[in-house]
């Protein structure tokens, strides 16, 4: 596993356990793949197996098969409440109120794993406050969820419709 991997993940107070020779890397972008893939891969791709994530400014920036990795360790992670969910996936912060359970260090600066009620990864925050010092107000910036994508289509397609 790669050097920014195994940083990424180490934010989140856990260590993967990921074969070496199944990561695939293409430009700034990193790939698990099967050993059946692995066979039969094309010395030219476009994209292969599950992304873990790219190399933006330096850092690794993940993608959603790593964070479903993290969420199954022993990891700095919480779990929200519906309403939480809801307004994390359209890109909001969380409120302490919003959390219904801490796994992991809730100590300020830590990233944590945002889990919904059916233990589903929703993305991942920064802890702004300790949370077991908070009383109310937001607690976890929102850096990355699910409703990304979504959002980032409706802005190109709004760009690219006519009017």
């Amino acid at each position: 596993m790669t050097r920014a991997i195994r940083d990424f993940v180490s934010y989140f107070g856990t260590k993967i356990r990921i074969d070496e020779n199944l990561v695939m890397k293409k430009q700034k972008k990193y790939f698990l793949i099967n050993e059946n893939l692995k066979r039969a891969m094309p010395k030219s791709y476009v994209y292969a197996g599950s992304f873990l994530g790219e190399i933006r400014n330096g850092k690794l920036f993940p993608g959603f098969e790593l964070l479903r990795l993290i969420a199954k360790k022993d990891s700095n992670k919480i779990m929200v409440d519906k309403k939480s969910e809801w307004l994390f996936i359209c890109g909001r912060d969380i409120f302490k109120q919003g959390i219904t359970s801490v796994a992991g260090s809730g100590r300020k600066g830590n990233y944590t794993i945002v889990l919904n009620q059916n233990h589903e990864c929703l993305g991942f925050g920064r802890i702004i406050c300790d949370l077991e010092k908070a009383k109310n107000g937001v607690v976890i910036k929102n850096l990355l969820d699910v409703g990304d994508f979504l959002r980032r289509e409706t802005c190109t397609s709004k760009k690219t419709s006519s009017p």
